[in-house]
This record gives C-alpha cells, sequence and structure tokens, in this order.
C-alpha cells in the first residue's frame, strides 16, 4: 500500500477519514436481546477509540455490564484499501468466550456493515452481522444483529453512544 493512497483514503469522504472520525471517549447504553422483540438488558456502557499505526487502524474498547455482570470487549477496525472492504476483529467476555470473530464488509450511509461468523455446537455456524452508524459527529451507533443458519436475522445487541470530553 502507497503513503499516496493511505493519504486519499484520509480526505474527507474517504474509509479511513471515518475511522478517524470514530477516535474520542464515548459513553452511552446497551441493550441486548436474546429472544427475538425481548429486551434481555439495558445498561451503561464506556467506550474508547484510538488511532494505532499511524492510522491505518481504530481499536475499540468498552466495558459495561450484562444482567449485572461486568462486560468487556474489544475490536480493532480498519479498511482494506485493495479490496475495497472493511474489516473487524472482535472479542469480549461473554459473546465471544475464547474466541476471535472477523467479519468483513461494505461502506454504508454514514458507517459501514461488517459480517462475520461464530461456532455453536452441534450447528453449523451463525452470522453476526455489525453495523456502525455515525449519524452525528457526537453521536455513534453500533448495532449488531444475530443471523440464524437458516438466514433468520434479528438485532441482539445495540449501543447508542455520545461523544464525551477528552
Amino acid at each position: 500500500m502507497s503513503e499516496e493512497r493511505l493519504s486519499r483514503s484520509r480526505a474527507i469522504g474517504g474509509a479511513h477519514h471515518l475511522l478517524g472520525q470514530l477516535v474520542g471517549r464515548w459513553a452511552g447504553v446497551t441493550r441486548t436481546w436474546f429472544e427475538p422483540g425481548q429486551l434481555a438488558d439495558e445498561s451503561p456502557t464506556r467506550g474508547r477509540i484510538r488511532a494505532v499505526l499511524d492510522g491505518r487502524f481504530v481499536v475499540h474498547e468498552y466495558e459495561g455490564s450484562l444482567k449485572g455482570k461486568p462486560l468487556f470487549g474489544m475490536a480493532i477496525i480498519g479498511h482494506h484499501l485493495d479490496a475495497g472492504r472493511y474489516t473487524m476483529a472482535w472479542v469480549d467476555s461473554f459473546h465471544m468466550g475464547t474466541a476471535t470473530m472477523h467479519s468483513e464488509g461494505e461502506a454504508r450511509a454514514s458507517g459501514f456493515s461488517v459480517l462475520g461468523h461464530y461456532d455453536v455446537p452441534e450447528s453449523p455456524p451463525w452470522g453476526w452481522r455489525t453495523e456502525l452508524t455515525m449519524p452525528t459527529d457526537d453521536k455513534l451507533i453500533i448495532t449488531a444483529y444475530n443471523i440464524s443458519p437458516q438466514g433468520r436475522e434479528d438485532r441482539a445487541v445495540e449501543t447508542v453512544y455520545t461523544r464525551q470530553p477528552e
């Protein structure tokens, strides 16, 4: 990858420009659904997004709770210039256990959507689609959808963040 291509991607409207806009401290609410349409938990959450490797990637670290128990997670998010796709590697202390989920996807209005898969014992892999939308400079919405092996997609987790002062 040339520095010139990365520089163009950092220009307004470029993929790395969006990643740079995510950098900061965030606070909000995370909602979790285990069954379609039945809210299982709603709790406060805090996150920090920082640029790494000269802005090639951002790291999203977050903490909150689920049903009163602490929850921690981390995602490395980037944009592969050659493939023209957003990429994400995600781990957390509840959903992923000891696995890492790798997801890839496309730009969307004010953000992007990536798709990964995870293993369920005695079942074909399930899908997990994550949408990141930044409707304003100070609002960030991260919504994840669980996708059954048969293709049914249901909202699983949604975090609505507001940017916090540094």
